[in-house]
């Protein structure tokens, strides 16, 4: 019919415009490059006006920009396209990037004059998340929902995940595809080293589960192998039996050897705590005041005494992780915990509060 232009037209149109208006040089895919991806059959759609969107990330340092963005509706959108471009063979300038929520630090989720996935979009199509129970309780998880996601359904169920970033709102996919660390690495490794298997979108476009006993090569590559290997579009996450409630310590320190040398002593410990990490302040605001209204002191008076503005100090940042009926129990092992440690004895600060407020407060 005369004046009705194809689906195909309008995208490269509609490109095409994106870079005029926005003012930004970069490679431009051939016409009938980024035409065939229109042809292609999805649950999901292709979209242009959030490309400037895609071209930021949490580093800021780079900018570039996609010529779409692919929001999936199914894993079979992801398949479908990495496998067109594949077909397109080594000469087409078209990349692909997967991008969570944005957290890499240098390009790495940008494709500039490609196209980024957005994983998120899959987490909320019909790919569900399912907790399983039993002997060895798991999580089927989409590569795209958030961490702090997984943490609301499993407890519902009186579980939750062994390891942690200290940020939960990032993408499943997003922390296996770097490493996932936090302050429970120490016991349990990080995120990578609680996976029992992955469901991953190969670089041509084939759909495999892989597991350490299945196509254990592509499992192992993908998990850290930040994206270069698959783009992993689901996770089984292993569980254990979450806690209801967490005493959460911060102790300073103001000599270097010693704040180390305690720190090695309880990762190494038999009976420990369940989350350690150490950070380096410069304070210039006075830390005691500011923690005042988050950490009660174990003493107000000697604290109240401190003065730190301006010196560099050293944080351990200490967990135990425990149910009201064993509150004695708790007590007890901290407090044997927490003789044995050098830190300025003026700056204990705890807080009793839910596993959930603990892991959730950044």
């Amino acid at each position: 019919m005369h004046g009705v232009m194809k689906p195909s037209t309008v995208y490269c149109l509609k490109l095409l415009l994106l870079l005029a208006l926005g003012g930004v040089t970069m490679h431009v895919p051939e016409v009938d490059v980024v035409a065939s991806l229109g042809a292609l059959c999805l649950d999901g759609h292709f979209s242009f006006h959030d490309a400037p969107a895609a071209a930021r990330d949490f580093g800021n340092r780079c900018s570039l920009l996609p010529a779409a963005v692919l929001h999936p509706g199914s894993v079979a959108d992801i398949a479908a396209t990495v496998k067109r471009v594949f077909l397109l063979g080594r000469n087409s300038p078209l990349t692909i990037a997967a991008r969570g929520h944005g957290h890499s630090l240098l390009g790495q989720s940008q494709a500039e004059g490609g196209i980024v996935v957005r994983m998120e979009s899959l987490a909320a199509g019909a790919t569900e998340m399912k907790v399983h129970g039993g002997l060895w309780p798991h999580v089927d998880v989409p590569g795209g929902e958030l961490w702090i996601d997984v943490l609301h359904e499993t407890l519902k169920h009186g579980l939750a995940p062994r390891s942690w970033t200290d940020y939960l709102h990032l993408t499943v996919g997003g922390t296996l595809s770097n490493a996932g660390v936090s302050g429970q690495a120490f016991q349990h490794g990080p995120q990578i080293n609680n996976v029992n298997q992955l469901e991953i979108v190969t670089g041509r476009g084939d759909v495999v589960t892989c597991s350490p006993l299945e196509n254990s090569d592509l499992f192992y590559a993908s998990l850290g192998g930040l994206g270069q290997f698959g783009i992993i579009t689901r996770a089984r996450i292993a569980l254990e039996p979450a806690p209801k409630m967490v005493r959460w310590i911060r102790v300073l320190y103001s000599d270097f050897e010693a704040f180390t040398e305690d720190q090695e002593m309880l990762i190494t410990a038999e009976k420990t705590f369940d989350y350690i990490e150490g950070f380096v302040i410069i304070n210039r605001t006075g830390v005691l005041n500011t923690w005042r209204t988050s950490f009660k002191p174990q003493d107000p008076v000697q604290a109240s005494q401190f003065q730190s503005d301006g010196r560099v100090l050293y944080c351990l940042e200490l967990t135990k992780n425990f149910n009201p009926d064993e509150a004695d129990i708790m007590e007890q092992e901290v407090g044997a915990l927490l003789c044995r440690l050098r830190y300025i004895s003026s700056t204990l600060f705890h807080t009793d509060v839910t596993y959930l407020e603990f892991l959730d407060r950044l």
